[in-house]
């Protein structure tokens, strides 16, 4: 709901500007659902759409997906089938629930696929594509379009990013995580463009960091980071994808991921919040040789395949 986290990015990929802006913020999750849920109902009674086009796994993602289906209109969904299995995240939630009621499922990979098979979808009224995965079409259009940021950045650096509730609203997991950061910015520099619930969550808390915090950062900004650093530390789904687009491995600050196929190729490591395992997975990380051609997310027209499907 930050100006740098929502309008930077439909300015900078040239996204048409959006009809409708909900204005929905700083509630719980079921407050939050509902309200979208409402209003994206009346939306959809006035613009009559053929069909409703639900992305990922937030609460939006759901409340869409649910209003459309008591609307009696058909329902796709892009990065369909994806499967972290704990079911204490809300974006499993999300997911879940929306690839049950949906009527075209586009599957990123052949993991996503695998996942609906396991769960009997092949039997259920839908339609299950591998379109491959609209981030990495995104991600090779923006690459010569990288934009430097506005501040000095390190030769040598570890490019960090910490915003899931689960490791920032309570105290014990944001200070231990920020221990283990700290301590590896004494080795290598560090820059984290900060979420504005996890500075909060600093405040707070009296954490204070001995390495680099910025403002939050358009996407080409944070393309043209991910291509000069040397590591990736984050609790973020979409960056440690991102990460393996650009060759970069990650340490993901989670027990889970939806991605298996990254941490089965040794590409992401999960290292939780605990600081000395954060460390430990830091540093394998770090020493690893891997290899980075290996076609895991299609060829980059995941985004025609969907439309050419869709207009079929």
């Amino acid at each position: 709901f930050d100006e740098n986290m929502s309008k930077v990015f439909i300015k900078e990929l040239t996204i048409p500007q959006p009809k409708y802006c909900l204005n929905v913020n700083n509630l719980t999750h079921g407050a939050m659902t509902a309200k979208m849920l409402e209003k994206i109902e009346d939306i959809l009674i006035k613009e009559k759409p053929d069909l409703v086009l639900v992305y990922g796994d937030t609460n939006s993602t759901l409340a869409g997906a649910l209003a459309a289906k008591k609307l009696c209109i058909k329902l796709a969904h892009i990065e369909a089938g994806l499967r972290s299995f704990n079911i204490e995240m809300p974006e499993e939630i999300n997911r879940v629930l929306t690839d049950r009621i949906s009527d075209f499922l586009f599957c990123p990979t052949e993991v996503a696929v695998r996942n609906l098979e396991n769960e009997g979808f092949r039997g259920l009224k839908c339609k299950i594509i591998k379109s491959g995965d609209v981030m990495k079409d995104i991600a090779l259009f923006s690459d010569e379009y990288a934009k430097k940021p506005g501040f000095d950045i390190p030769k040598r650096f570890i490019l960090a990013t910490v915003h899931r509730a689960g490791n920032t609203d309570g105290t014990q997991k944001i200070k231990s995580i920020f221990d283990a950061l700290n301590k590896i910015s004494q080795e290598v520099d560090v820059v984290m463009p900060i979420h504005p619930r996890t500075r909060k969550s600093l405040l707070k808390n009296k954490i204070k960091t001995n390495f680099m915090l910025v403002d939050p950062l358009g996407y080409l900004e944070m393309i043209y980071l991910l291509k000069k650093c040397k590591l990736v530390i984050t609790d973020s789904g979409g960056l440690q994808k991102e990460a393996f687009l650009f060759k970069k491995p990650s340490v993901v600050l989670r027990d889970k991921t939806e991605w298996i196929e990254l941490i089965e190729g040794g590409f992401a490591a999960l290292a939780g919040s605990e600081t000395d395992k954060i460390l430990q997975t830091y540093n394998e990380v770090l020493n690893k040789d891997l290899n980075f051609d290996i076609n895991l997310y299609g060829d980059a027209k995941a985004s025609e395949i969907i439309v050419r499907e869709l207009l079929r």
